[in-house]
């Protein structure tokens, strides 16, 4: 085309949308979108990649009972699942969000490590999509400035951060030592954890690594010297270096407490009979044998391995229901779409059905009526920074072979964000 006829080109439509403004015909709106696709990024490498294997049981359960259902708007949902890394290869998880958003996903469900999510929460909510995690903790991620396009599964350490110190206070502690990750989430929990047990009347030393820490002797050294009662262990995968080294200076394994980035089935390490009696926590309900062997025979169909660890799988099936509910409500898959309705089906409200599964919540949206998603982790009643206001932690207890998962002690229901 020349440039006469461009400008001739460009006249007519701008002829055209004039009139129409002037008669009162609107023009075309922007379709909606009419296909969820799903972008995953979880740690497939790294200090928490012992999370992957229920992530990944999650994703694919949600999204292949999804389709089984039918889909979203009548159309398949696509999942694509790429490494998020850690903290120390942050390049990874940029990469791997930018090839998302290049491959026009409408959500990521990700990531697992609250300071991975803060590397690249303004790329992706700043595009519009919304993201979810399944495992994000750090408290200062409810006000973060996300457009409205976070949201997450887990509380915050609001809640577990009190849950786990009121354990130690209710154990009779009375001197605690925290050794923990100098990040975002170490931090996040050791602050709360501290404040919980100071208000306990017990005395209270906290010690810092690293991530990815590799030498724990020193710090054990320090951390034992006031011959504390309690050790919190706040880590990720540094939990394999911190635990021999605590053994072999002839701590009292049972008196050592645990959170969810490193409550781990230690069965096959030498040190899983020192643990027999010690303590951890892990946000969510207790979660049935039917769901946990769903999630093994999924695991095992997708990648032809055996799961032994169910941490945040349920969190993240949650996740995934939650924003192709959301999509099928607002009739809508696109990013917009699915934040406009992900918080109205997350709550409860008169003459609301309640559903826990996509397929009842299908055939309710379908009938007219209005639902409510109560997850398998919990209610998921999301607040207004994207925050699951009611929440449980579990309090486990190894046993004498490094294992949890089969000794729940309790299960504390709290407000994530009080």
């Amino acid at each position: 085309m020349n440039n006469v006829s461009k400008r001739r080109a460009l006249g007519a439509v701008a002829g055209f949308s004039a009139i129409a403004l002037a008669i009162g015909t609107a023009l075309p709106a922007q379709a909606a979108d009419s296909q969820l696709k799903i972008g995953a990024v979880i740690p497939l490498t790294g200090a928490l990649s012992f999370l992957s294997p229920p992530e990944i049981a999650g994703l694919h359960m949600a999204v292949d009972e999804i389709n089984a259902a039918g889909g979203v708007l009548g159309k398949k949902v696509s999942l694509s699942i790429l490494d998020s890394g850690d903290g120390d290869t942050l390049s990874i998880a940029d990469q791997s969000a930018t090839k998302h958003l290049a491959n026009k996903v409408d959500v990521v469900i990700g990531a697992a490590a609250s300071g991975v999510t803060r590397s690249i929460i303004n790329k992706i909510t700043g595009a519009k999509v919304v993201q979810i995690s399944m495992s994000n903790t750090a408290p200062d991620l409810s006000t973060w400035k996300d457009g409205g396009y976070y949201f997450r599964t887990a509380p915050s350490d609001l809640l577990q951060g009190k849950i786990v110190a009121n354990q130690i206070l209710q154990d009779a502690a009375k001197n605690v030592a925290i050794v923990y990750q100098d990040t975002s989430y170490g931090n996040g929990l050791k602050d709360v954890a501290a404040a919980t047990l100071t208000k306990g009347k017990a005395t209270v030393k906290s010690y810092a690594f690293p991530e990815n820490e590799t030498n724990f002797a020193s710090i054990v050294d320090k951390a034992l010297a006031d011959d504390p009662d309690a050790v919190l262990l706040i880590s990720y995968n540094e939990a394999y270096k911190a635990i021999p080294a605590l053994k072999s200076k002839g701590y009292n394994g049972s008196n050592i407490y645990f959170v969810d980035g490193n409550l781990a089935d230690y069965s096959k390490e030498s040190f899983a009979s020192y643990l027999n009696g010690a303590k951890g926590t892990l946000p969510g309900k207790a979660l049935s044998a039917g769901f946990k062997s769903k999630l093994a025979a999924v695991y095992k169909a997708k990648t032809g391995k055996t799961l032994t660890e169910y941490s945040y799988g349920a969190e993240t099936y949650d996740a995934v229901l939650l924003a192709a509910i959301a999509a099928q409500a607002a009739k809508d898959a696109s990013g917009p779409g699915i934040k406009k309705e992900i918080t109205n089906i997350s709550l409860k409200g008169a003459g609301k059905v309640t559903v826990s599964n996509f397929k009842a919540a299908l055939a309710a949206l379908k009938a007219g009526k209005k639902v409510n998603y109560d997850g398998v982790s919990g209610p998921v009643e999301f607040d207004k920074n994207g925050d699951p206001t009611g929440a449980y932690i579990g309090i486990y207890r190894f046993n004498s072979k490094g294992q949890y998962s089969d000794n729940l002690i309790k299960v504390v229901a709290g407000n994530t964000v009080k």
